[in-house]
């Protein structure tokens, strides 16, 4: 058996902005409103929408997968996601980057440990005081009427679904990739280019009809080492995505000095 070293952790904080309307689902049950099809998930304490981690993390995983180009040969209930099958396909050439990154199934035969974690992400307080003031159609969101219709016979079926009002603002948002080998170094950038991705396309549903569209700001990065766990390290802070996707070499690079793998256990 392989033995599984911990050597440290990279951690990125960034604040999550909704720069258009944000639907991720939830439960209708328990909303006594009159035709609402699609409620967005809310913390049961607090009545407060939030991100998901696992809806973040997916979005990023699917992007990766698509933007590579890898099969999608695995459903998970009513969806595909790609997942290498074999020790061999999650080894070859150099190593598969969404699964060393996001993990496998675990009915998949045991491979290497998932490198990312993401973190449920809540309303800040300054939005939550803000969407309060506001009064919205519901606490800390709006109605949006959609129509569907009929290609052939025009009829109009409309749809009323829940949405987080642009310019809400999550966060602080914290992505925690753990390093276990040398090649983890240049496996950053996978986590680095999911953010810019995920800003491009859409989070949550409802995108494709103008739902969705976030941007991450007021990133800053840190670590801690094995040695000295205890000690966080920053690295920088960063306005955007793209001013850390810039300064993604020095990142590596900072990382390799922090967060340092014996040369015998790198790969």
């Amino acid at each position: 058996m392989t033995d599984i070293n911990l050597y440290g952790r990279i951690f990125i904080t960034a604040q999550i902005e909704a720069l258009t309307g944000l639907h991720i689902g939830g439960s209708a049950a328990g909303l006594e409103i009159g035709g609402l099809d699609k409620a967005v998930i809310r913390n049961p304490l607090t009545n407060r929408p939030y991100i998901p981690g696992s809806s973040l993390r997916g979005k990023m995983r699917s992007q990766t997968e698509k933007v590579l180009g890898l099969r999608q040969n695995n459903p998970i209930g009513t969806v595909k996601i790609h997942t290498c099958k074999t020790p061999a396909d999650y080894n070859a050439n150099g190593g598969c980057p969404v699964c060393h990154v996001f993990g496998v199934p675990g009915e998949v035969e045991a491979t290497g440990p998932t490198l990312l974690v993401v973190r449920d992400v809540a309303l800040t307080e300054a939005s939550a005081a803000a969407l309060q003031a506001a009064k919205p159609d519901l606490p800390y969101a709006e109605l949006k009427t959609e129509v569907a219709i009929d290609r052939v016979t025009s009829a109009a079926t409309p749809r009323t679904v829940e949405r987080v009002p642009a310019g809400a603002v999550f966060g602080p948002a914290e992505f925690v990739f753990s390093l276990y080998d040398a090649a983890d170094y240049a496996r950053l950038r996978y986590v680095v280019e999911a953010l810019q991705l995920v800003e491009d396309d859409y989070l949550g549903g409802s995108g494709s009809r103008g739902s969705g569209k976030v941007k991450f700001s007021g990133l800053r990065v840190s670590a801690r080492a094995r040695q000295t766990y205890s000690k966080s390290v920053v690295f920088r802070e960063f306005a955007d995505v793209q001013g850390l996707a810039e300064a993604l070499g020095e990142l590596q690079t900072w990382a390799q000095q922090t967060v340092p793998i014996e040369p015998s256990n790198a790969s």
